[in-house]
């Protein structure tokens, strides 16, 4: 069975039901939906754009199966020719987007989609989808990166993600975001991303003894010894590791690493250096896992614990502090007439736009202005056309490249921006010929 993210019916039922009324109705004419945030979740003073790679994956491959188009016949809810008119159905359109590892702040879109209307509305569910949780992700990992700089970050979140996916996309963002790796190997296969892991509790369990288990791991592993010491008792752990290292140094094995996963694990950290120090264990690093999110690395690095990496799991893989975006892919062109929506506390921006960015002298962003597309600004145009036709303008990034542009944009980050509580946001400026083009979309459409 082909595994169902890889399904155009992975959508919402309306988007179908819309589809059928929109061909009924030959309403069939160009049009334009972007995805954005509309605010910013509690403490982000910025996001990090991720998941185009994906989404034009998806848009290239868009096509109805057999097996689908069957399932519409027989389900009953539509028209008997509707499944007929959606075979052949491909994407043909265009897509503006920015690039992955971009920063961006509320109501800025990070993604365009130019297309047949039926067709730009059958994809809003799997873009949302696949935008909103990488962007969550990156964030994430981003400002985990701006707490423990210089340190060794891995991603440990896959057993505690929603979903096979979830946790693919997870490392893969997490990445772009700023970690050193992941522990995720299927992700280090299909994305190239470093992998990392060490051993279990239950590695050590299993043995009657724990320095047998210790060097049992250690014979296996000769070049990645990396001992999981708090099993027990942490100290006593170290100081079992202290007594084993001569012997696997006579045969040429050097234990590189223990790992804390429970605990004080500042407090550990400090008891356990000075154990391998006095030990001679001076080059062995101290790895810690257990909870660990951007706040508890923030208290660990001003507490000068000396811990040399970390393991980000569950915190960063849900984003469990932020887990959800209040986005949005609305529509605003059909026809080419630009369109706009005025619900309470959910009115959008008509028309094409562009994103403009400022720098202060420092190189640091000052504010960006959010305009129509041909309204030219001074500053970075930050929105480039990024698919034509349903075709990549250009072959997909390197990943590396991606993360490299990402660290880029956190280096240009005000401090009050990064800041982990009570960030201060860059300012959105809404360029005059926005405004203006709103108050004629409202006197238009009464």
């Amino acid at each position: 069975m082909n595994h169902p993210a890889a399904s155009t019916l992975l959508t919402d039922l309306y988007q179908l039901t819309m589809m059928q009324a929109y061909l009924e109705h030959g309403m069939d004419e160009t049009a334009v939906f972007e995805f954005f945030v509309r605010r910013l979740p509690e403490n982000r003073g910025f996001l990090m754009a991720a998941g185009l790679e994906q989404v034009l994956e998806y848009l290239e491959t868009l096509a109805f199966t057999d097996a689908e188009l069957e399932w519409i016949r027989a389900s009953g809810r539509f028209a008997p020719d509707f499944a007929d008119r959606l075979t052949g159905l491909t994407f043909t359109g265009d897509v503006h987007a920015m690039p992955e590892g971009t920063v961006f702040f509320a109501d800025e879109p990070i993604l365009r989609v130019t297309a047949p209307l039926p067709v730009a509305q059958l994809v809003e569910t799997r873009i949302i989808n696949l935008l909103q949780f990488q962007t969550l992700i990156a964030t994430k990992a981003a400002r985990v990166a701006l707490a423990a700089p210089g340190r060794m970050l891995v991603d440990f979140g896959l057993r505690r993600a929603h979903g096979a996916e979830a946790g693919l996309l997870a490392a893969r963002a997490g990445y772009i975001g700023g970690l050193t790796g992941t522990a995720t190997v299927e992700a280090a296969r299909r994305f190239g991303i470093p992998v990392f892991g060490t051993m279990a509790h239950s590695f050590i369990q299993a043995h009657g003894d724990e320095s047998a288990a210790f060097e049992h791991f250690a014979r296996s592993h000769p070049k990645n010894t990396v001992l999981l010491i708090d099993t027990y008792d942490t100290e006593q752990g170290a100081r079992k590791v202290v007594e084993l290292a001569p012997r696997l140094a006579a045969d040429g094995i050097a234990i590189r690493g223990v790992r804390l996963d429970s605990g004080d694990l500042a407090e550990h950290a400090f008891r356990v250096r000075r154990i391998l120090d006095h030990g001679g264990l001076t080059d062995t690093t101290i790895f810690a896992s257990g909870s660990i999110d951007e706040f508890k690395l923030q208290r660990l690095t001003e507490s000068a614990a000396p811990i040399d990496g970390f393991g980000i799991g569950t915190r960063l893989d849900t984003s469990a502090d932020a887990p959800c975006l209040d986005c949005a892919y609305k529509l605003q062109e059909y026809a080419g007439t630009p369109r706009r929506k005025r619900s309470e506390g959910k009115a959008t921006w008509p028309g094409r736009k562009q994103v403009f960015r400022a720098f202060s002298a420092d190189g640091r962003m000052a504010a960006d202005t959010l305009t129509i597309e041909g309204d030219d600004h001074p500053g970075e145009p930050l929105i480039r056309k990024v698919m034509s036709a349903g075709r990549r303008v250009m072959p997909a990034p390197d990943l590396e490249v991606i993360r490299k542009h990402a660290a880029h944009q956190l280096e240009r980050l005000p401090q009050a921006v990064r800041r982990l509580i009570d960030a201060d946001t860059v300012p959105v400026h809404v360029a005059p010929a926005l405004v203006d083009l709103a108050e004629q979309v409202d006197r238009a459409t009464g």
